[in-house]
């Protein structure tokens, strides 16, 4: 693979990301240039999929200037938080549009394997933050309905993967990783059986509500 320009220090992108603001295209220029790397990074995560490495970084790259474009310095973060959030959702994008021939996504179709050799599905990439989604079912039903569901609409995995993730029955709440250690499954395996679980609940609660 083609070497990039090293990142910018905390110093340096603070400099030219005033300069940037002041319209200075010498300085947008340097900041997409050093920050070519971080779109290596998150391209790699792709690069079993349909396409190959150069589209991705093509795309990525897109994702990359629209971060440099919308960054706003007062953020009180890197720009390379910011902009590895946007690079991700530029390659999701085209994975999406790369399904073309059906009339839907699914969600737990694969479209690649990680570096453990398991297959990874969009529902593994995109950032969804689960433990929201069942506090809010939480706040928003009455408690006995969530078991409910928890007893009507889960399999057995899956209600071993929520009770231990979320601390169910007086059990204390863990991580991906421990639950994955804990049964023997890899961590991307866990997360998928965790996310389709959650929206089985939420789907359960709304016919119950």
């Amino acid at each position: 693979m083609k070497t990039f320009p090293k990142p910018l220090s905390p110093v340096e992108e603070k400099i030219w990301l005033e300069r940037c603001r002041e319209g200075d295209q010498e300085a947008r220029n340097i900041l997409i240039e050093r920050n070519m790397r971080l779109v290596a990074h998150v391209a790699k995560k792709y690069q079993n999929t349909d396409y190959d490495m150069e589209d991705l970084l093509s795309v990525g790259t897109i994702g990359l200037i629209k971060a440099v474009n919308s960054f706003h310095i007062d953020r009180g973060s890197r720009l390379a938080t910011y902009a590895a959030k946007c690079i991700e959702n530029e390659i999701l994008m085209l994975l999406r549009a790369s399904k073309k021939y059906t009339k839907e996504v699914s969600l737990y179709e694969p479209i690649g394997v990680d570096k453990d050799g398991e297959a990874v599905s969009l529902v593994d990439v995109i950032e969804m933050d689960n433990k929201e989604v069942l506090e809010e079912l939480i706040l928003d039903q009455d408690i006995q309905e969530l078991y409910e569901a928890y007893e009507s609409c889960l399999k057995e995995q899956e209600k071993e993967v929520i009770g231990m993730r979320y601390g169910l029955f007086g059990k204390q709440p863990r991580t991906q990783r421990e639950i994955a250690a804990a049964l023997g499954i890899s961590r991307s395996y866990v997360s998928r059986i965790e996310k389709k679980a959650v929206e089985k609940l939420r789907r359960g609660m709304e016919c119950a509500g």
